[in-house]
């Protein structure tokens, strides 16, 4: 089957390229610059931690718990770039001997997630400092990895989409507009946005380009893969929002009631499922991608599974995709 990359692709890999050697970044000497995170100020904008929903905390509780969910949201980007990293390494293993300019571009695709990673261990590292003790990022970046790249590159590629276009949206709708944000978490986003921006396009090309190759039945299969591992992507996030809701109602004082930190609980876990999951699939660019490539029958697959999560949007935000 042939599978080379048209002129058309080759400018688009070209556009990528020139885009990445302009906005390239360091992670000291651009983001970080000697600053400090100002814990008087939000981190996660209320649009993404749903904070706002939970009338009964203080201002400074819904502060601290936005801080929280901020922490979770870097180490949780951190730990899906270990993933898209090793894939787009190995996809762009295809194009070695091929497009030299479909080469470079994914060469510098897998070189940024790596800068990525290093920068998110690093928020981490200076979020420890400011934080009390007892904070936990539950789940490990290379069993994740693991279990991900176990699934077919079609289904891969789909997710790494999703999760690369909702980066988008996320920066352009919440995280990029709000001046109440610490400067310097703002800064990280931005940045990140800068890169993440151009290796949503290569995700489109080269989901297209494995979509290709598939025959009816390999697609399928793939589907059921996708839906596979959204699964266990809200698997992480349920025990992710436990250790986190956990982490800050141990910092009350007085404690909260049984019932009040059941909402607590509840409320992080829709946020979470609305940051990682729900964000992205409404995304149009997502939805107009998988369309082109499934059946109808597929596509109903597709939101069937979903069906359980699409509650997890904010009151006053967008809503669930259509059956």
């Amino acid at each position: 089957m042939n599978t080379a990359v048209s002129s058309a692709a080759t400018n688009r890999y070209a556009k990528v390229i020139e885009v990445s050697k302009r906005v390239r970044w360091e992670i000291e000497r651009d983001v970080i610059r000697g600053r400090q995170f100002d814990f008087a100020k939000t981190f996660l904008p209320d649009g993404l931690s749903l904070v706002d929903e939970l009338d009964f905390l203080s201002t400074p509780q819904r502060r601290a718990l936005s801080q929280v969910q901020g922490r979770t949201y870097a180490n949780l980007f951190g730990l899906v770039e270990r993933f898209i990293g090793a894939k787009m390494l190995e996809v762009g293993r295809e194009h070695a001997l091929g497009d030299q300019v479909a080469f470079e571009a994914l060469i510098r695709f897998t070189d940024e997630e790596v800068k990525h990673q290093a920068l998110f261990r690093r928020i981490d590292e200076m979020l420890e400092g400011g934080m009390a003790s007892g904070y936990a990022c539950v789940a490990e970046p290379n069993a994740v990895a693991d279990v991900v790249l176990g699934k077919s590159t079609w289904s891969v590629l789909a997710l790494t989409c999703h999760i690369e276009l909702f980066t988008q949206a996320h920066y352009r709708a919440s995280i990029g507009a709000d001046a109440t944000l610490s400067d310097l978490w703002k800064d990280v986003f931005l940045y990140h946005w800068r890169e993440e921006s151009q290796h949503a396009v290569l995700d489109e090309l080269e989901w297209q380009r494995e979509d290709a190759k598939l025959t009816p039945a390999e697609r399928d299969d793939a589907v059921d893969d996708l839906i596979a591992l959204v699964g266990a992507v809200d698997g992480i996030l349920q025990a992710q929002a436990n250790a986190d809701a956990g982490y800050f109602l141990a910092s009350l004082e007085p404690p909260l009631s049984a019932y009040r930190m059941q909402q607590v609980r509840d409320a992080v876990l829709k946020a979470y499922r609305w940051q990682y999951i729900v964000s992205g699939v409404l995304e149009p660019r997502f939805q107009k991608l998988l369309a082109s490539m499934v059946t109808n029958a597929q596509m109903h697959r597709v939101r069937q599974a979903l069906a359980p999560l699409t509650y997890a949007v904010p009151s006053r935000g967008a809503q669930p995709m259509a059956a």
